[in-house]
């Protein structure tokens, strides 16, 4: 291996077992950094200079979209600090580099309610309806999925991450485990809510026990965040609507509608889990409902009589 490749895998090592990262983060980070290393010329770390780093991100921003880029760019700042932080080189080549550049805003997608309303409904239509016991204990624990999406805005890794101890419905909350390992407590404010969940716990008590996650399949399984979206389709398609749901989408309609009912942006920022008030403000472009209302009913233009 080269040197680059050496340091590369003492970094990626040092970041699972002393910076404790997840292992979503690691397999991006080591996509991120192999990719650095395969395209670029130079074994030895002394030898990358900011030129060869800046020629590397117009490279990148050729390729990607900046989002990714910004992503690609924060991997290797890391590692370079990293590099600094145990000696292995003496400056930093990021140090000379202003690396600057403007990230479209992509608004969030949100489900309208009435929308959220129909899909329910086709959810617990078939756990009445359904034709077999099969069916309707399936429909039994899709609702409480999607109730519990939409009732906590948590994220679907989140929720399928769920242990059973980290339910408590008798205090009607759930401890969360978020991005870098982060706690959160989410209280369940809505009686329909917590009656579903205590129905589901109920009924799919062997399931929970066998595979000690909350959420779990007929056979006992862990359920998957690809099982959700198939499910989302599977009642979006049965409910006739059209839009295209994601799991996210219900986290965007979570944050969208307490923003809309006036409730502190720092509040739903703790209950996202974003660790950045930056990040929880996207929602402020989507409150356009909102605004209708303020600038109707209390512009001064209303009281003109002319």
């Amino acid at each position: 291996m080269t040197n680059l490749q050496t340091q590369i895998k003492s970094y990626l090592e040092y970041c699972r077992n002393q910076k404790r990262l997840d292992s979503k983060t690691l397999k991006a980070y080591r996509i991120d950094l192999t990719q650095f290393h395969n395209n670029i010329s130079f074994d030895d770390i002394s030898d990358i200079s900011p030129d060869v780093l800046e020629n590397y991100i117009a490279i990148l921003h050729q390729n990607y979209k900046p989002k990714t880029v910004k992503r690609k760019i924060a991997s290797l700042k890391a590692l370079f600090h990293y590099f600094e932080y145990k000696e292995v080189i003496e400056r930093n080549p990021f140090n000379k580099i202003q690396v600057k550049f403007r990230e479209p805003v992509i608004l969030p997608k949100t489900i309208p309610l009435h929308t959220i309303e129909v899909f329910l409904s086709a959810i617990y239509k078939q756990r009445r309806e359904g034709k077999t016991a099969y069916q309707k204990r399936n429909a039994l624990r899709d609702a409480a999925v999607i109730e519990l999406l939409f009732a906590t805005g948590m994220r679907i890794s989140e929720l399928c991450s769920l242990k059973m101890e980290d339910v408590n419905l008798y205090d009607r909350t759930i401890l969360i485990y978020g991005k870098g390992s982060k706690e959160r407590k989410i209280q369940i404010g809505n009686d329909d809510v917590a009656n579903i969940l205590e129905e589901y716990k109920n009924d799919f008590q062997a399931e929970i026990q066998r595979c000690k996650y909350f959420f779990a399949n007929q056979n006992g399984r862990k359920l998957s965040d690809q099982s959700v979206r198939r499910m989302i389709n599977k009642y979006a398609l049965a409910a006739a609507i059209e839009l295209h749901i994601t799991p996210h989408m219900f986290r965007h309609t979570f944050a969208t509608s307490l923003l809309e009912a006036d409730v502190d942006i720092r509040y739903i920022q703790e209950m996202l889990g974003h660790s950045s008030i930056n990040v929880t403000e996207i929602y402020t472009h989507v409150t356009v409902a909102k605004q209708k209302d303020i600038l109707t009913t209390k512009h001064p233009r209303k009281d003109f009589h002319i």
